[in-house]
């Protein structure tokens, strides 16, 4: 029992240096410093699947025994596939010890977990959405990572990328803000006819006198009718007593 700390040791240091050497695509791996048994992994969801624009921070932990056993497996960053926090059941998680196999490499591990992440195939630790959701959970999980402290201290390139991206959203945002504001103004320049800078004055002000314009315009137009529904009727009252009175003549 004395060598099993140095053998997982040395099979997770050769590990590391075959990533480095043979990186795997959408995947970045880093053991701790202070303990080489506990990795922390992150997964850059791939462009044709939901989770496309996400980064999917998780943990493997291994134990001494390693590679003769195998590791417990967690997702942190929410994402729609898998619960946050609780462990894995996948043929390559120690739920099933059974179908281990000691040549598995942290590589062959995390190439495994991502194949799982695309499928929808349940599983103790999984969970249902829909594909708003996981897309919805891809674009939270950039401020949601940048809240934890291991994940920045870990991946201080994917931060970058991350921090890249917030400023580009939030530059998009601003220019979008500025955009209605400026479609707000100019709606409102076009349809008072006052310059855009008095929006509450002309509403107080040129907006009550164009409603005074309008009402003043009704009770014209309202006067109109009333005389004309008059003019209509006297004719008619007119025409009635005529033909009344040429009646009686005529008997």
């Amino acid at each position: 029992m004395t060598n099993q700390k140095p053998t997982a040791t040395s099979r997770l240091k050769q590990d590391y240096m075959r990533l480095k050497r043979d990186p795997v695509p959408y995947i970045t791996a880093e053991p701790l410093p202070s303990n080489i048994l506990e990795w922390h992994y992150v997964i850059n969801g791939p462009e044709d699947s939901p989770y496309h624009g996400g980064y999917y921070h998780g943990t493997l932990l291994f134990t001494k025994e390693f590679p003769f056993k195998p590791p417990s497996i967690y997702m942190v960053t929410p994402n729609g596939r898998f619960k946050t926090n609780k462990r894995l059941c996948l043929s390559i998680s120690d739920f099933h010890p059974d179908t281990w196999n000691p040549a598995w490499s942290v590589a062959t591990i995390l190439t495994g977990l991502l194949s799982f992440m695309l499928e929808t195939t349940p599983t103790l630790g999984s969970c249902e959405s829909t594909t708003y959701e996981k897309r919805k959970y891809a674009r939270q999980s950039l401020e949601f990572n940048m809240k934890n402290e291991v994940f920045c201290e870990l991946f201080p390139e994917i931060c970058e990328e991350i921090n890249e991206r917030l400023a580009k959203i939030e530059e998009h945002r601003k220019q979008n803000a500025a955009n209605n504001n400026t479609s707000n103004v100019a709606n409102g320049t076009a349809g008072v006819g006052t310059p855009a800078e008095g929006l509450e004055g002309d509403s107080s002000e040129g907006g009550a006198s164009a409603v005074s314009n309008t009402d003043d315009s009704n009770n014209i137009w309202h006067s109109l009718y009333t005389n004309l529904i008059v003019l209509i009727g006297f004719v008619i009252f007119a025409l009635i007593v005529h033909y009344v009175i040429k009646s009686m003549n005529i008997e």
